[in-house]
C-alpha cells in the first residue's frame, strides 16, 4: 500500500458552540442555493414518505426503515456539499455545479474506473446501506419477538413499548440503536465531504472522521444532539419538515468538515479557484 494511504490530514480542535455557526452558515447556503437545494430536500423527504406509505401498517418495520434511511443520509446529502463548496469558491450554486462535479469525477477517472478511488463514494454508501439494513432486521426482530402485543401503528409502539410499565424492551431497543449509530456517526461525520473534496482513500476518510470525534468529543456530542433534534422535528411534521431539515443539515455538514479538517496536505479532487485557497487560510483561524 502506498505511503500516502497512511497520511491523514490535520484535525482541528474547535469551540463547543461552533455547531451553531454551522447551522447559521448552512441556512445561508440553503437560501443562496435557492430552488436546487429545496427541490433536492423535497425529493429526499418524498423518499421518506414512500417508505412510510409502504410500511405504515408494520410499525416495527417502519421505525427500522426510517432509521436506515437516516443512516445513509450523509451520502444522500452529497449534492448539498457540492453546492456549499461552489458558494465557498464564488461559483454559481446550481444544478449545473452538481452535474459538473460528477462529470469531472468521470473524466478524471477515465482510465481508472476499476480502482478503489473511483468507487470510494459508492463503497461508503454501500457500507452505510448495509448497516441500515442490519438495523432494520434487528429492530424488526426485536419488536416482533419481544413486544407484548403486535405493534402495527405508532400508537401501539408508544403505548406498549415506550410507555410500558416494564420499559426493558424500549431500553434495549434504544441501546442497540445507539450501539449502531455511534460508530456510524464517527465514521461519516466528515468522510463524504472529504472524499468529495480531496483525493483520498475511503479508509483515510473514515480514520480522519474518527480523529475529529476523538479530538472534539463534547462538540461532536452537541452536533449529534442538534442533528437528532432537527431530524425528530422533521419527522414529527409527517416528514414534510425533512424537506428543510435535510438541506440545512447537509449544507451545515460541509462547514463542519471545513472547520474540523485541514485537508490542504491532500491534493484536491477538482481544481479550486483563488477564493477557495483564501477561504482555507481563513479556516485555520478557528483552530485552537
Amino acid at each position: 500500500m502506498p505511503l500516502q494511504a497512511f497520511i491523514l490530514p490535520r484535525v482541528r480542535s474547535i469551540a463547543f458552540t461552533q455547531p451553531l455557526t454551522w447551522l447559521a452558515l448552512g441556512w445561508r447556503d440553503m437560501l443562496r442555493s435557492g430552488s436546487v437545494s429545496v427541490v433536492h430536500g423535497v425529493l429526499l423527504a418524498a423518499v421518506g414518505m414512500v417508505i412510510t406509505a409502504l410500511a405504515h401498517d408494520r410499525f416495527w418495520l417502519l421505525v427500522g426503515a426510517l432509521s436506515g434511511f437516516l443512516v445513509v443520509a450523509p451520502v444522500l446529502a452529497t449534492s448539498f456539499y457540492v453546492l456549499s463548496r461552489a458558494l465557498e469558491r464564488g461559483e454559481p450554486a446550481n444544478a449545473a455545479a452538481v452535474v459538473r462535479t460528477w462529470l469531472f469525477w468521470q473524466s478524471s477517472h477515465r482510465d481508472t474506473r476499476w480502482g478503489n478511488d473511483y468507487w470510494c463514494l459508492v463503497q461508503f454508501g454501500a457500507l452505510l446501506a448495509l448497516a441500515g439494513t442490519g438495523w432494520v432486521l434487528v429492530s424488526s426482530a426485536l419488536i416482533t419477538l419481544l413486544a407484548p402485543v403486535p405493534i402495527r401503528a405508532p400508537a401501539d409502539f408508544i403505548a406498549h413499548v415506550v410507555l410500558a410499565q416494564d420499559s426493558s424492551l424500549f431500553a434495549l431497543w434504544l441501546a442497540l440503536g445507539s450501539l449502531l449509530a455511534a460508530p456510524i456517526f464517527a465514521s461519516s461525520v466528515v468522510s463524504i465531504p472529504l472524499l468529495l473534496d480531496r483525493q483520498t482513500s475511503l479508509w483515510q476518510a473514515v480514520l480522519t472522521s474518527w480523529q475529529t470525534v476523538l479530538a472534539n468529543p463534547a462538540t461532536m456530542a452537541m452536533w449529534t444532539a442538534i442533528i437528532l433534534a432537527l431530524t425528530m422535528l422533521g419527522m414529527a411534521t409527517l416528514l414534510i419538515g425533512l424537506a428543510v431539515v435535510m438541506p440545512l443539515l447537509g449544507h451545515a455538514s460541509w462547514h463542519a468538515y471545513r472547520d474540523l479538517v485541514d485537508a490542504s496536505s491532500l491534493p484536491p479532487r477538482e481544481p479550486a479557484g483563488p477564493a477557495d485557497a483564501h477561504h482555507a487560510t481563513q479556516r485555520t483561524g478557528t483552530a485552537s
